[in-house]
């Protein structure tokens, strides 16, 4: 399915998979797992920006837990340039994460919508597999704030779509995954 305009357009299915989770529920670790077990080239498209010395030890630590060989790639905004320009079927990429790519939009007054349906259409010709890390935000206490409630809402819309466009989608809590797609759907009846 690709996305356009903020609906779900009939489509064949992707070499995407989404891994969510919530914050320190280990959805990086386990997406780096699965791109190392592939024994493909990888590749590491990374959204966040060292704002702080807080954030620069974030991004440290990860870089130090995947170790070598690995390629890494910062791209802030254009997450679809990316994928049409590194993906390839020999290579894996692990895009870590939407939730500071969306961020990003956010702060550059991007239009979500736009961005997100062309995220989405661009995962639906990938030439090659490709994870991708997303925060679950709405599970918690409604912000308290507007910004932050737009944010909480343009994440799950976000997830969704892109839940609705990779072939794969786990969800990881404690450590553990949970795969939701492909799934059996359960017999509901009373």
């Amino acid at each position: 399915m690709a996305v356009r305009s903020g609906r779900r357009v009939s489509g064949k299915h992707t070499y995407g998979t989404l891994v969510l989770g919530g914050a320190r529920s280990g959805k990086s670790r386990f997406a780096e797992d699965l791109a190392i077990r592939s024994d493909l080239s990888r590749v590491y498209v990374a959204t966040g920006t060292a704002f702080d010395g807080e954030m620069e030890k974030r991004i440290a630590a990860h870089r130090d837990r995947r170790g070598a060989g690995w390629r890494t790639v910062e791209e802030q905004t254009d997450l679809a340039g990316v994928l049409a320009r590194e993906g390839k079927a020999d290579t894996v990429l692990l895009v870590d994460c939407l939730t500071l790519w969306l961020n990003n939009l956010m702060m550059a007054d991007k239009d979500l919508a736009s961005e997100s349906a062309r995220l989405c259409n661009a995962v639906s010709t990938l030439a090659g597999p490709c994870v991708f890390v997303s925060n679950e935000v709405g599970m918690g206490i409604v912000p308290e704030n507007r910004l932050s409630r737009e944010f909480r809402d343009a994440q799950g819309r976000l997830n969704q779509d892109m839940a609705a466009v990779c072939g794969k989608v786990i969800f990881v809590a404690a450590g553990q995954p949970l795969l939701l797609k492909p799934n059996q759907q359960p017999d509901i009846t009373l």
